[in-house]
């Protein structure tokens, strides 16, 4: 069964589905309500357990201290016409917890006793939606053994209080501070909830509701309202009420889309209307409420809490109040659909509900008495709280700002001011709103004055213009370059002239609000979301096996879409994307490639974005950060006008039934038995169907009723996206039926599951995204992974975190249960060590540290996790299911396979201990190595400066400020002492935070006389996966290179030590070297790695370069070598002489010349000893950066030095190859290249 239309039997269009009364049963008696009772007391006890004397008398008497008027007695269904209808199956026990989820409730007549509307939802196990509407209202108990059960309970309450308040002592003081401390003094206590049988009349609660496929709340309202009003008013109704109950069940249609329609209450006419197919859905409840309780700054909070599925609790006093709120924020929303638990009333005895560790939206009902600090939450540190009464919203931690957050606020206010609402809410509107609700109910019928309670608007805006609001906004105004002096105050009577409407006018202010404000939120998704269909992934495989493997399939190019995106919308979008809700939309979209296939919110959704792309076809990629308001605002007014002007449909009026003499006998206050034989089915045929529904509608209709608003249909489509998407959403709303303990258990044990499968996806999903190449060979993903969103899938995985040491904590330390946990296990084990039980050495620890630095301490998990959870958690929780612990375990030790920069990148600031270890050559012992060596290391953030290491010290640890990834370490000595050479194998610096390790290869020696004399040497690094611990293989392939880790930059007496690379393969290796650096200037800037190793690394353009120099280069004499930088220091000797002869044959060539020697002469006056492989490596890089390397290469091949120093084969001296060796350096002119400044430390050119 879906949306109530599917089920075998297809739901025939009815208003109503049940009338249903629900109240005191005179049979059963009094039974107290325990579950809520006892969540009550458990509350209470755990706020004294917790170690806080002092509780407030609402905490204390929610339990069985509470006096016998307060406490809570279970409420029945009392009856419900018809019995059942096939469609809609009656659940009885979510029908009698929500008509009055807080039981009963008794007053005496000192008690106001003012009747109360609210509304509420009951969500099924597939999604889709029922409404139920009730009006709660007291009646006189007329059963004596009810009010002599009452009035027991007293004089046992009062025995049982005498008791446990008498003070031991006689003391005065101690007495009234026992009064004192609970908040109301006992005398008053006594006096306001006492019952005395022969002084007092009792009264009880009773509701009657409404249940309806489609919210219709306002004229619900009005049903309920007139029929109360019958019961109440001194004449009786013109007709018994069974006749107009009849009417809404039986004779009254629902109107079909598009349609308005007109039936008739008890006393006068009701009016709906239901929008068409392509308007926003039906929405019934008045936004203005919201605005006046939470101001508009909070509500767009509010609303980006929901949009990236935060849990939100709302709190309030009064039922309708988080019914309206929770329903508007999912309905503004609009394409997107809330995915997860939507209870907007949490019954009492609900409230371990809170525990659940998936997003949420609950609202939660006060007793008006407790404050904030009062109430334990589970979790805070995700928790959005809304305290609706007292215009107070908590925002969770990082929450990222809505796009064009500024704009977009003042385009509601000025919408919220053209009807007379302050911007910032208002903050006194509980009360108003309260006196103009019973204005209404009572006025309802006679007084035409209802129009006018709000007053013109342009009234209300010259009294506005005072408020101080409004001048902080003129000033926020000015600055975006609007006034509010022209401020249009929509002047709406314009069409009234020529329409009557047929409802009152505050009503229709309301619709008219509504749908303004409405539109103006659905523009912000259609300006967002213009292109979206571009960037959506088609399965390239049948359905079938689409749905199979849902989980595995990306179905939109998050990164490219992205990378359209204006940056300030960055944070925000990169994480509502990963939403279920943004997931769950796409996968509508691939469902339905045909119009008539389409979800309906879906059609209206796109047939939008196709305007918006017609008018912004001259600029059709570019996406600007230009705020575009709502244009559809009057159009969508003027439908509503006009079917309110043109009521199409009237249904039949109430009539006299057939019911026995004696029948629908009339009692003034009581609302009557009903007479069930009449009431329990309908008409044989039904008329109004036959007489006034052209078929074609009715047939339509039926299959729309519930796809349109309730957003489901009734084919497999929503099964299989229920089935694909079901990533920990299993429950959509708590089991309202059965609350035995094992259903508790069993719906903690649903969470278990989905928080392990929602883990298994998280992880799976980010080294997925992580491996990039690797993995799209496999057909998984896209190749990079930018850093926004690596940024937002740490965010998700931390949130999951959060929530899974939330779940089912039972002592709360702090804001966040993870943090806490960790600090508590941080002083646990500095105890441990003070008393000597640890000690580790440094990188030892590396394999067992967990690498990825999402949490810098996630290492003392895993031990932490073993130990005793006893006291901290409930049974049920997440971190006392062993197995499923284990597995959790798993999943992030497989984070161990790949390296995270998050931490390093955002905090740039913080203060990192790095570690670092030098390894000489083990054949030639460094023990005897008399000078004083010294480091300096550098990374992307910044560098070290000058470290000197104490002798004979291979190993120390530093601290400094982030370097961010690691890039160069340079490591040179004073070359003082008898034996001042020393051959360094390599250099391995760890970051202490994150365990991210570098190795920095060498294989040269430093010092005079050794290898090309060099002091210094400048290490390239690259950073160590796990696995080159295990085998220590040669490094990987480009980007993550490292310096040339073989002696190999002369040509020594035996030419035959290395292999010599023939022409092709020198070409192939300069190639890939220039490609290497093309690639990296094409990728976005935050996507690119270091420069520096694609330059000087392994295979960098410097070692491809030399490759081409040592070609063919001719073998010097025995014992001496001969480097590269010696050809050219001759080459320079030579232009020099050539100068000074005056003998130069072309300017262009002369200034090549000059810019070469310039070059080397600057090299060489160096203060820095680095040896000539060191002085050729600066020469590329500066070649490089001031794009002369092909001028020089020309040059060279030109030069009579060549001549002498190479052999005819060499590559230098073919003319072809040359002259494709400068095509290929010259692709490099384009691209600015900024060298790191390790690299031209001391040469200023």
């Amino acid at each position: 069964m879906s949306g109530g239309s599917g089920g075998g039997s297809s739901a025939p269009g009815r208003f109503a589905d049940y009338f249903v009364i629900c109240g005191l049963d005179t049979e059963t008696g009094l039974e107290p309500d325990e579950l809520s009772a006892l969540c009550q007391y458990i509350q209470a006890s755990k706020t004294r357990d917790g170690g806080s004397r002092f509780i407030s008398s609402a905490t204390e008497g929610e339990n069985f201290e509470q006096t016998p008027l307060r406490r809570t007695f279970k409420s029945k269904v009392l009856a419900r016409y018809p019995e059942n209808v096939e469609w809609n199956p009656f659940d009885q026990d979510a029908v009698g917890m929500l008509c009055m989820p807080k039981g009963l409730a008794f007053k005496t007549q000192a008690d106001s006793r003012e009747p109360q509307f609210h509304s509420f939802i009951i969500t099924r196990e597939d999604g889709s939606r029922t409404f139920g509407f009730s009006l709660t209202f007291f009646e006189e108990v007329t059963s004596k053994q009810i009010c002599s059960a009452m009035q027991t309970l007293y004089h046992m309450h009062n025995a049982e209080y005498d008791v446990l308040h008498t003070p031991p002592t006689n003391d005065k003081d101690s007495c009234s501070s026992t009064g004192d401390y609970s908040g109301t003094s006992v005398s008053k206590l006594q006096r306001f909830n006492s019952y005395d049988i022969s002084r007092d009349t009792l009264y009880v609660s009773k509701c009657i509701c409404l249940i309806t496929p489609m919210s219709f709340m306002k004229a619900c309202k009005k049903v309920l309202e007139q029929l109360h009003q019958a019961v109440t008013s001194p004449q009786p109704p013109p007709l018994p009420l069974e006749s107009y109950i009849y009417n809404i069940l039986y004779e009254v249609p629902l109107p079909p889309a598009g349609r308005s329609l007109k039936f008739s209450g008890v006393y006068g006419p009701i009016i709906c209307q239901r929008p068409s197919t392509s308007e926003l859905p039906l929405f019934d409840f008045p936004v203005k409420e919201v605005f006046e309780l939470l101001g508009v700054e909070n509500v767009v909070q509010l609303f980006t809490c929901a949009l990236l599925e935060f849990q939100i609790l709302l709190y309030s006093q009064h039922y309708q109040r988080l019914m309206t709120v929770a329903e508007t924020i999912t309905a503004l929303m609009f394409p997107f659909q809330w995915q997860h638990v939507y209870v907007p009333i949490l019954p009492a005895s609900l409230l371990h509900f809170l525990d659940a560790p998936v997003p949420y939206l609950m609202g939660l009902h006060s007793n008006g008495l407790d404050d904030r600090s009062k109430l334990e939450l589970p979790q805070e540190a995700n928790l959005c709280f809304v305290d609706v009464d007292n215009h107070f919203i908590e925002l969770p931690e990082d929450l990222p700002q809505f796009p064009n957050k500024l704009e977009f606020i003042q385009e509601i206010s000025e919408i919220l001011m053209a009807f007379g609402i302050p911007p910032e809410g208002n903050l006194h509107c509980s009360d108003s709103a309260s006196k103009m609700k019973s204005l209404r109910a009572c006025d309802l019928v006679s007084d035409k004055r209802n129009g006018n309670i709000a007053g013109s608007p342009l009234n209300s805006y010259e009294l506005l213009k005072e408020n101080e609001t409004i001048a902080r906004l003129q000033a926020l105004v000015k600055r975006t370059g609007v006034s509010l002096e022209k401020l249009e105050v929509r002047e709406e009577t314009s069409s009234k002239k020529d329409l009557k409407i047929q409802c009152d006018e505050e009503e229709f202010k309301i619709y008219q609000l509504n749908i303004q404000i409405r539109e103006v939120f659905a523009n912000r998704f259609t300006q967002m979301f213009a292109d979206y269909e571009v960037f959506v992934i088609q399965p390239s495989q049948d359905k079938e096996s689409w749905f199979t493997n849902r989980e595995q399939m990306q179905n939109f190019d998050k990164a490219s879409f992205l990378s359209d995106q204006p940056e300030p919308y960055l944070p925000f979008l990169s994480r509502f994307l990963e939403t279920q809700m943004f997931a769950s939309f796409i996968d509508n979209k691939i469902m339905c490639h045909d119009e008539d296939d389409k979800d309906p919110v879906l059609r209206v959704f796109d047939s939008r974005v196709d305007k918006i792309r017609l008018l912004n076809v001259r600029t059709p990629t570019l996406r600007t950060s230009m705020y575009q308001k709502c244009t559809t605002i009057d159009e969508a007014e003027k439908s509503i006008e006009l079917r309110l002007a043109k009521i199409d449909h009237t249904a039949v009026h109430p009539h006299l039934l057939d019911m026995k003499i004696g029948q629908g006998k009339y009692e003034l206050g009581f609302f009557p038995k009903l007479q069930s034989d009449v009431l329990s089915t309908g008409p044989a045929s039904n008329k109004w169907t036959k007489r006034n529904a052209p078929a074609q509608w009715r047939r339509k209709d039926r299959q729309k009723q519930h796809t349109e608003h309730l957003r489901l249909d009734n084919d497999q489509r929503e099964k299989y996206i229920q089935e694909a998407r079901n990533l920990g959403s299993t429950i959509r709303q708590p089991k309202l039926s059965n609350l035995s303990p094992s259903v508790i258990a069993q719906t903690n044990w649903k969470f278990v599951e989905g928080l392990l499968k929602e883990c298994r996806n998280k992880t799976k999903r980010m080294l997925v995204e992580k491996m990039g190449r690797e993995a799209v060979e496999l057909g998984h993903g896209e190749v990079n992974i930018t850093g926004v969103e690596e940024n937002t899938l740490i965010a998700s995985l931390c949130d999951l975190l959060e929530r899974i040491w939330s779940h089912g904590l039972q002592v709360k330390q702090g804001k966040s249960a993870l943090w806490s946990h960790l600090l508590h296990y941080l002083e646990n084990r500095q105890r441990k060590t003070t008393s000597g039980s640890f000690s580790t050495s440094g990188i030892l620890l590396d394999s067992e540290r967990r690498k990825s630095d999402t949490s810098p301490a996630m290492s003392p998990l895993r031990i932490s996790l073993i130990q005793d959870m006893r006291k901290l958690y409930k049974r049920y929780a997440f971190l006392r299911c062993d197995d499923e612990k284990e597995q959790f375990l798993y999943h992030l030790l497989s984070f161990n396979a790949v390296d995270y920069f998050c931490f390093t990148n955002v905090f740039t600031t913080i203060l990192i201990p790095y570690h670092i270890l030098i390894v000489p050559s083990k054949k030639l012992g460094g023990s005897m190595f008399t000078a004083n060596p010294w480091i300096c290391i550098s990374g992307e953030l910044g560098e070290t400066g000058v470290l000197q290491i104490p002798r004979n010290i291979l190993e120390m640890t530093f601290e400094c400020q982030n370097l961010g990834k690691l890039t160069t370490v340079q490591i040179g000595h004073d070359n003082s002492g008898l034996y001042a050479k020393w051959l360094v194998e390599y250099v391995m610096v760890r970051n202490e935070i994150t365990g991210h390790t570098y190795k920095f290869p060498c294989g040269r020696w430093l010092g005079k006389g050794m290898d090309d004399g060099s002091l210094e040497r400048i290490l390239v690094g690259e950073l160590l996966t796990s696995h080159t611990e295990v085998d220590e293989r040669q490094c990987r392939t480009p980007p993550l290179q490292q310096s040339p880790s073989m002696i190999r930059r002369f040509v020594t007496i035996s030419p035959n030590n290395k292999p010599k690379l023939n022409t092709g393969q020198i070409q192939e290796a300069i190639g890939e070297a220039v490609n290497g650096i093309v690639k990296h200037f094409h990728k976005p800037e935050k996507e690119r790695g270091s420069l520096t190793l694609l330059l000087c690394g392994e295979s960098g353009l410097v070692s491809a370069l030399e490759q081409v120099f040592q070609h063919g280069f001719k073998s010097p004499r025995l014992f001496k070598n001969v480097f590269i930088w010696d050809f050219l220091e001759k080459a320079q000797t030579y232009y020099e002489t050539l100068e000074q002869n005056e003998m130069v044959p072309e300017e262009n060539w002369q200034t090549r010349a000059r810019n070469f020697c310039r070059f080397i002469t600057a090299i060489n006056n160096t203060p820095r000893n680095v040896g000539k492989d060191g002085k050729f490596q600066m020469l590329v890089c500066l070649g490089a950066r001031d794009h002369l390397l092909h001028h020089w290469i020309a040059l060279l091949a030109d030069c009579p030095i060549t001549a002498q120093m190479y052999e005819d084969i060499a590559l230098i001296k073919d003319h072809t190859l040359v002259n494709s060796l400068i095509r290929v350096l010259q692709t490099l002119q384009e691209f600015n290249i900024t060298l790191e400044a390790s690299l031209v430390k001391g040469i200023d050119i």
